[in-house]
């Protein structure tokens, strides 16, 4: 019986710039320091809100990597993810979806406004059962997706709910 390789962990950031605190980074540094694999999929140039982008560059991340990938999409991340898993295939083992945000509702001020999303590819959110297995994980509080709407596609994506921690104090 032939080991089995530990996956690639791959960090799909939402449209935010690098934050040097933020989970995800820290996360794949703590990956790094012990050891795993870990890459990051890079920020887009220009338009960030291009949906194509984004799927590209996850592509892109997932193209020269051997072996299986394990997901690690946040906010925007999320809906990038579902897009490419709805065009592409790689060995992906599994995926954690953290607090996906609800585009096809609107957002609080300062964010991308439904038609503005539509532009860009974003909607509609496929809501198709992943091909791989998934957890999403929600908060209650989170301003981007009412936790109701949050869980119904994570049921439609056959992906686990876990409730995390509320997300403001």
């Amino acid at each position: 019986m032939r080991p089995t390789a530990e996956p690639t962990v791959v960090i799909v950031p939402g449209l935010r710039d690098h934050v040097a605190d933020h989970w995800q980074t820290l996360l794949a540094e703590r990956l790094a320091e012990a050891g795993r694999t870990v890459r990051t999929v890079p920020p887009v140039e220009g338009n960030r809100l291009r949906l194509d982008a984004q799927v590209g560059n996850l592509g892109a991340t997932l193209a020269p990597l051997v072996g299986p990938v394990l997901l690690v999409a946040h906010s925007a991340g999320v809906i990038t993810t579902v897009h490419w898993a709805r065009r592409h295939r790689a060995d992906v083992c599994g995926a954690l979806l953290a607090t996906p945000p609800d585009f096809e509702a609107p957002l609080p001020d300062g964010y991308p406004t439904p038609a503005e999303l539509a532009d860009h590819g974003w909607t509609p959110v496929p809501r198709a059962p992943l091909p791989f297995p998934s957890v999403v994980a929600a908060s209650a509080d989170d301003p981007l997706g009412a936790p109701e709407r949050v869980a119904a596609l994570a049921r439609r994506r056959r992906a686990r709910t876990v409730p995390v921690r509320a997300l403001r104090a």
